[in-house]
């Protein structure tokens, strides 16, 4: 199982992931050869490149990886005070064309996910692009609250809880709109303290930047994605949540930074700090 897949690409694929597809069943569905689509193969879990912070205003990959940094920084102390738990960093990956996960292969179409197989994040930045194909925009703010979301899956993997999500058990009220609502509401909480200390990694945060991350999470809710790519919205296949609630997950964590408030999954075991 991956987590955060297809929130948001082509057509097909995104259905697919929608609808609970794993990766590496992704040549199968689209039937093509795996050996085609491995020797495309390039990955950078470093980006060695990416040697200054200002490069993060200029470069999709680097901003992936500065704010990788940030949100880090932000879950190592966070996480122990609000809930008990040591924070340990995830693997990030971020490829070009296509890459072999712990969870199996993937392409630049499969969108960003969280592989629980080896705790790591993976990012092809040309899936930025597509969010314009569902009523989002491209921009930095946007891309980050994307990066947030997929860490704050890793989060739920910490806490023992990533594995309750199914896709295949799909519904309004089901476990993986719960774990992904939650995802979502851990990525506003990072957008609460990143731009707080001697250390944040961003500049205030701007009401305007604010409104690009509630763009894109409205962008890629169940019931506008399947909107348009199919002319209906079936609450019956919902994963990951109607724009509405996105919205407003991302807004409570960021109004808040409390886990306690991002307690989709009604467990009560936070504390507030």
């Amino acid at each position: 199982m991956v987590a955060g897949g297809g929130i948001g690409t082509v057509l097909l694929v995104g259905l697919f992931l929608l609808m609970g597809g794993n990766p590496a069943q992704l040549d199968e569905f689209l039937g093509s050869q795996s050996g085609a689509g491995q020797q495309q193969v390039e990955t950078s879990g470093g980006l060695d490149h990416c040697q200054v912070s200002d490069q993060a205003n200029t470069e999709a990959d680097c901003r992936v990886e500065f704010t990788a940094l940030s949100v880090d920084q932000m879950w190592q102390e966070i996480l122990p005070q609000q809930a008990g738990i040591e924070y340990t960093e995830p693997g990030l990956v971020v490829f070009t064309n296509a890459t072999q996960s712990g969870c199996g292969y993937a392409s630049s179409k499969t969108g960003p996910f969280y592989c629980p197989a080896d705790q790591s994040t993976y990012f092809d930045v040309s899936f930025f692009d597509q969010l314009s194909q569902y009523g989002g925009e491209n921009t930095p703010f946007a891309q980050q609250y994307i990066v947030a979301h997929e860490f704050g899956h890793h989060i739920q993997q910490l806490e023992g809880t990533l594995r309750l999500s199914n896709y295949n058990d799909p519904g309004a009220e089901s476990n993986a709109v719960l774990i992904e609502l939650q995802a979502d509401c851990y990525a506003g909480m990072w957008a609460h303290y990143a731009d707080q200390g001697e250390d944040a990694f961003l500049e205030p945060i701007t009401d305007a930047q604010v409104n690009d991350a509630i763009t894109a999470a409205r962008a890629v809710g169940d019931d506008n994605i399947q909107q348009r790519s199919t002319g209906e919205v079936r609450p019956d296949l919902f994963t990951h949540g109607t724009s509405e609630q996105r919205q407003e997950a991302f807004l409570t964590g960021y109004r808040t930074g409390q886990m306690s408030s991002c307690d989709t999954l009604g467990r009560g075991v936070y504390r507030d700090s």
